[in-house]
């Protein structure tokens, strides 16, 4: 038996942002409006569609991110944006976004988690 996560609890909104790829974790910027998480900074979801000057972000459900760092523990879990369109390890629980990781995928560097 398999186990999936894929499209539970899947909460999305669209939000206006530019430069922004299929996959990258994003922060609020603005009123509706999202951008790149920058290292360290705390994230609100993961872009799932981007066209022109919007972008559909998960907000809310299970959704996997790639990783880099230190390949985060299963459970509960602060991450934080690294940087590079990904997650990592926060440095405390004050300087992430608390989430519940459910899989860690270390080959392909990917944490399923719940947001």
């Amino acid at each position: 038996m398999s186990v999936s996560f894929d499209g539970v609890g899947q909460v999305c909104a669209t939000f206006l942002g530019s430069g922004l790829g299929e996959g990258q974790v994003v922060r609020m910027a603005g009123n509706g409006t999202v951008c790149a998480c920058g290292d360290g900074e705390s994230f609100c979801g993961v872009t799932l569609c981007c066209k022109d000057d919007a972008c559909t972000v998960q907000v809310g459900g299970f959704v996997t991110a790639a990783y880099s760092g230190s390949a985060p523990s299963v459970g509960q879990a602060s991450l934080c944006g690294d940087g590079i369109g990904g997650v990592k390890t926060a440095a405390s629980a004050e300087t992430g976004t608390q989430c519940l990781v459910v899989d860690v995928d270390a080959a392909a560097n990917a944490v399923t988690i719940l947001l």
